[in-house]
């Protein structure tokens, strides 16, 4: 299940990563600021699978 899981979780973070960039491209967002944003995103998505792993596992 776990396997399952972590493909799941590298699609997701592949296709969020991949929307941010077009994000920063379309909003013209400075080169600068990009890599907070992108850190910022990958933090809370990164929360966010964590804690529907742990759902899933304890329900």
């Amino acid at each position: 299940m776990i396997s399952i899981f972590i493909i799941f979780a590298i699609f997701i973070l592949y296709n969020i990563n991949r929307m941010t960039n077009s994000l920063c491209l379309q909003k013209e967002i400075p080169e600068e600021r990009q890599p907070k944003v992108f850190r910022t995103i990958n933090i809370l998505v990164t929360i966010l699978l964590i804690s529907s792993y742990i759902e899933i596992l304890f329900a």
